[in-house]
């Protein structure tokens, strides 16, 4: 049996709006606290993108079910952070993921963020989260998910692309990224629940 898979959107490119202060960001980003539209800064540069609809909404909150399902089936004490703001004046950084979890308690930020890309163009995301030291990044793209683990220590701090989570120990990436791609979701829950050990 072949399994529908969700299509993808045409991709929109951000507004970018370079040379602000970080004053001058926090000033716009009051001024463009409407719904349906996210801010994001680095280095002086303002991102402005436009939150796609139904279909990024529809992946992320597949992404977050699974994900969920797997801690607990796991038993990982977590925290859904879900989108909260994640901003550092001294990085020169904001930035909201899709998703986010603490994967311990006590934790201050998250140990994961994900993001659904819809868009092309923008920030560089992994710079932004590695001046926020944020242990894992995924990215889902195109029906394609690619993680990224923090590594190195101080100034000398990188992303590492990587096939398994460190995060989430023992997930089962492939399994998650076909369940992700299906187009019914209770369809998606139910095989991953399946397939997961009792």
């Amino acid at each position: 049996m072949t399994t529908a898979t969700i299509a993808t959107p045409k991709k929109e490119e951000p507004l970018l709006f370079e040379g602000l202060t970080w004053r001058e960001f926090k000033a716009v980003e009051q001024l463009l606290d409407r719904p349906g539209y996210r801010l994001s800064f680095l280095d002086g540069v303002l991102e402005i993108r436009r939150m796609p609809g139904e279909p990024h909404q529809t992946i992320k909150e597949r992404i977050g079910a699974l994900v969920e399902l797997y801690l607990l089936m796991a038993g990982f004490d977590f925290t859904p952070t879900g989108s909260m703001t994640l901003e550092s004046e001294a990085g020169a950084v904001k930035r909201e993921a899709d998703e986010s979890y603490k994967l311990a308690p006590g934790r201050v930020h998250p140990d994961l963020a994900i993001e659904v890309v819809f868009t092309s163009g923008g920030i560089n995301k992994l710079e932004a989260y590695k001046r926020l030291k944020i242990p894992e990044v995924w990215f889902w793209e195109d029906g394609v998910l690619e993680i990224y683990h923090l590594r190195g220590e101080g100034n000398t701090l990188d992303y590492e692309k990587i096939s398994s989570s460190k995060e989430i120990k023992g997930i089962d990436v492939d399994l998650l990224l076909r369940c992700i791609n299906m187009v019914n979701h209770v369809d998606a829950i139910k095989t991953f629940q399946q397939a997961l050990p009792k």
